[in-house]
């Protein structure tokens, strides 16, 4: 089967894993990905990943859940799609729920959260929205 956006099945597993409940959940590999759950983990939404070697590479991510049960991610969304990519520049950046949310980029200094971003002056594609 071919998959025309494999960022949008990302952000799909994590999200159907957290809400079916399950602890883990296993995504096909690449470094994008990587770099999106490694954002992902840093900012306390997952609570982390190992790459899994075998036939096929894969990213085994452990979904993270708070003390009375609920997950950690309370929304998830893609933004930039591969039929209307979305770039914000630098100035422009946008704050996801006031601020404590965050905006995942994909800027020439690698993928970034927003506040990073900023602060290092750099814009890019606006991959997707985390709250």
């Amino acid at each position: 089967m071919v998959m025309t956006d494999p960022i949008a099945d990302l952000l799909t597993r994590i999200r159907n894993a957290f809400r079916a409940g399950h602890d883990q959940v296993s995504i096909g590999y690449s470094k994008f990905k990587e770099s999106i759950v490694k954002v992902l983990v840093d900012e306390g939404y997952l609570h982390g990943y190992r790459i899994v070697e075998g036939d096929h590479r894969e990213i085994e991510v452990d979904i993270k859940y708070g003390e009375d049960g609920k997950p950690a991610i309370r929304g998830l969304e893609r933004v930039s799609k591969p039929g209307l990519r979305v770039y914000v520049r630098r100035d422009t950046i946008p704050y996801v729920k006031n601020g404590l949310g965050v905006a995942v980029i994909s800027t020439s200094h690698g993928v970034l959260p927003d506040y990073t971003a900023r602060k290092e002056g750099v814009g890019g594609e606006f991959v997707c929205r985390v709250w």
